[in-house]
């Protein structure tokens, strides 16, 4: 399978140095300044716009910006080049290509050009400035943060050579400013800052130029994009003829505490759409709250919880949390589910009773049944006894933290949700859009789990393929309907079911 690996900065740097010391290394900055000119010239210039600027920063991703220049300038564009660093204090590699943009005949202005017609002067920009040279420590210089806000005020289009300037390459995190690129050129392989978090804000089309190279042949990657590939290996198989209800087993929902029952039923709707042969909802809500029938679903099954864990026999998997509430019966509900053999979907006040009650804790980790977690950021800081902020900064570290503390593979949700499985390996989720910001969704994407754990998926392919297909399912209707404004949980419901037959039928 052609998969696409994720590396981190200090990944990226091991594969970088055991290339440049094999014998007769190539040209890798050559070689990727070639690949982001020839981007330019496509994708961003062409006829009557020609006219670019480049700015070249202080490291290795200068020298980048510097061969980019060089190459527009031969095929006819007129380059601006702004470089405010200091030259004898640039990498050998960088100092080289600057050379070669004075060979060229290139000249280099130390202050971005101001005024009210500066818009008007250039038809694309490229960002040399930074890439993967900054970390969590380093702020940016005044001037850097002054030119990329001057950038992003022209309204022109942007191309980032390798990563936004201003964007943590691990983490996503943008601590002063950032870039705000129309694509991004990335080199040798994707990092995790432009998969998640704020990257997902302003990357734009992330293009990979591998230069040549197959990095997994140097470094064994632990984290992937999470893509169609890998989805058609998670895929359910075709249904036989000869099957019934029995045959695609029986999930349990149990949440739906009063004022909170719609929770439930939306996990319960999302289950049986995506192919439970019975879907059980155990509602915590009292007798003058709870539904006896949903109308909009009758096929649901409902009942009282002290019910449903009587009859966990027949269940092949329980979702617990949605609408759960954090009143004392919760509580019992859950500690009975956790000690029970059932594998379970723990999601919403599940996950905050476990954060609370350390016996809860104990007895997730250390169940023998399978478990899958669904936080999202403000859950997990409950869960790691940190802050949301502190989650946010570093997710991909958050999420391993929870993995291992919880022995059970989770989505960390989010702009970039990040699914971790027990041994280390996660994956990026780039399927979704903001039109999942809305009540329910959450609730639906525990559902989806649900029903696919029923029908004898792994956990580990069954969190894969709910994650993939809730953000695919929001980018069919976004597309439908020209925007996210709107979108609800319900409709992403009924446009994965038809994305998952489409999958596994045709």
């Amino acid at each position: 399978m052609n998969t696409r690996p994720v590396y981190t900065t200090a990944q990226i740097r091991e594969i970088e140095f055991r290339i440049l010391h094999a014998p007769n290394p190539p040209a890798l900055m050559e070689i990727a300044g070639l690949a982001a000119a020839g981007i330019a010239r496509d994708r961003l210039l062409g006829q009557n716009k020609n006219r670019a600027l480049v700015l070249a920063g202080p490291g290795n991703n200068g020298g980048d910006a510097f061969v980019v220049a060089r190459h527009l300038k031969a095929w006819g564009v007129k380059v601006t080049l702004v470089f405010s660093g200091e030259a004898e204090k640039l990498p050998q590699d960088a100092r080289y290509a600057m050379q070669q943009w004075h060979d060229a005949g290139g000249a280099i202005e130390i202050n971005l050009p101001a005024g009210e017609h500066a818009a008007q002067q250039w038809d694309a920009v490229i960002d040399g400035l930074f890439g993967m040279g900054l970390d969590s420590d380093r702020r940016l210089p005044e001037w850097y943060q002054e030119a990329i806000r001057q950038v992003n005020r022209l309204n022109v289009p942007v191309l980032a050579l390798d990563i936004p300037s201003g964007l943590m390459s691990d983490t996503g995190e943008v601590r002063d400013v950032c870039i705000q690129a129309t694509i991004t050129a990335t080199f040798i392989a994707f990092k995790p800052g432009l998969l998640t978090n704020d990257g997902c804000n302003h990357c734009g089309e992330i293009l990979v130029c591998d230069l040549g190279l197959q990095p997994e042949t140097l470094i064994r990657a632990q984290s992937w994009l999470l893509d169609d590939q890998h989805i058609e290996n998670c895929l359910p198989a075709p249904r036989p003829a000869n099957s019934h209800k029995g045959t695609f087993g029986s999930v349990g929902i149990l949440g739906g505490a009063t004022g909170m029952v719609g929770a439930a039923i939306l996990a319960g709707r999302a289950a049986l759409n995506l192919g439970a042969g019975r879907v059980h909802l155990g509602l915590l809500a009292d007798v003058d709250h709870a539904p006896a029938i949903d109308f909009g679903q009758p096929e649901l099954m409902l009942r009282s919880p002290r019910e449903l864990l009587r009859q966990m026999k027949p269940l092949d998997c329980l979702v617990i949390g949605p609408g759960l509430g954090s009143e004392i019966a919760a509580c019992d509900f859950l500690q009975q589910a956790l000690h029970g053999d059932l594998p379970l979907v723990l999601d919403a006040d599940a996950l905050n009773l476990i954060a609370i009650h350390e016996e809860l804790s104990h007895a997730l980790k250390h169940r023998e049944a399978p478990g899958v977690l669904t936080p999202h950021p403000s859950e997990a800081a409950r869960l790691l006894n940190v802050t949301t902020d502190e989650v946010q900064r570093d997710r991909p570290k958050a999420a391993r933290r929870l993995a291992e503390k919880f022995n059970c593979p989770l989505v960390l949700k989010g702009a970039g949700s990040i699914c971790v499985f027990v041994d280390g390996r996660y994956f990026f989720n780039a399927t979704g859009n903001p039109g999942l910001s809305t009540a329910g969704t959450g609730d639906v994407l525990s559902g989806f789990l649900g029903a696919l754990l029923t029908q004898g998926l792994a956990p580990e392919k069954a969190l894969l393929l709910s994650v993939y297909l809730h953000g695919a399912a929001a980018d069919r209707l976004f597309d439908q309907t020209g925007g996210p404004l709107g979108m609800t949980a319900s409709e992403i419901i009924l446009s994965a079911r038809n994305l998952l037959n489409q999958w596994v039928y045709v």
